[in-house]
């Protein structure tokens, strides 16, 4: 065998042992990215955003089965795994660049998604509701506090109603034990808005899923390149491999 034969197995076989690691690693970003959406899903009313998550959960489900199957097909030479390895190998890269995309427009849309839906959710806060329980959950973990700061508790009903001239407790710093959320004592308080903070969180999160998929999506374009050596080589040299098997 030549030195081009010797790199693409070498090549396919790191491919195939690194399937069961990608597997890994997608699925804990496709969940990550998925419970990230969860948490905030009544800002987000196009659901079709968890689309890009979806699709790596669907990839990594296949991967422990692709890997054995390059590694037999790489091992016994066979035209026909080869061949069936890259036709799967191009349909995750498909599938991997489509992910890509989505998560690219969707990063955009996001955007708009939470801005137009966010307002109405801090304006349904009565502290009971479960729009109540949301805003508080993401004051509390943003540290923020309103839209677009403290002030626009003042224009709510709920703020209106208790009329203590207060802001929620999720509002307060959380280093604060006796904090009341009383607006005259601002210094106590969570100052800056959550929209700001929400939307760089979710862009924050897309951003790392949309690097992770590109760094898989050119593992897979090196893997492609290296069974078309393998095959051609093999058609050129003559050379038969030494063992046979389903594969063959």
């Amino acid at each position: 065998m030549d030195c081009g034969v010797i790199t693409s197995k070498t090549v396919l076989l790191l491919l195939s042992l690194a399937f069961w690691a990608a597997a890994a690693g997608l699925s804990y970003v496709g969940g990550y990215v998925m419970n990230t959406y969860r948490s905030y899903d009544n800002f987000l009313q196009d659901k079709y955003a968890l689309l890009p998550a979806v699709i790596i959960l669907c990839v990594a489900a296949v991967m422990f089965i692709i890997g054995l199957l390059g590694c037999c097909a790489t091992f016994r030479e066979s035209r026909v795994g080869l061949g069936l390895f890259l036709a799967i190998i191009l349909i995750i890269f498909i599938a991997e660049v489509s992910a890509f995309v989505l998560a690219f427009v969707y990063r955009e849309k996001v955007k708009s998604d939470v801005q137009g839906t966010m307002r109405t959710v801090f304006e349904k806060y009565d502290g009971k509701n479960s729009e109540s329980a949301v805003m508080d959950y993401l004051q509390e973990n943003l540290r923020c506090c309103g839209v677009k700061n403290y002030s626009d508790w003042t224009a709510t009903q709920w703020f209106n109603s208790t009329g203590n001239n207060s802001v929620p407790l999720s509002c307060c710093k959380q280093n604060l034990k006796n904090c009341t959320g009383s607006l005259d004592q601002p210094q106590e308080l969570n100052t800056q808005g959550c929209l700001g903070e929400l939307e760089a969180g979710l862009q924050s999160v897309i951003s790392y899923a949309m690097l992770v998929i590109l760094g898989f999506a050119i593992v897979k374009f090196f893997g492609m390149l290296s069974v078309c050596v393998l095959t051609c080589k093999r058609e050129d040299s003559g050379y038969q491999p030494l063992y046979s098997g389903v594969f063959a």
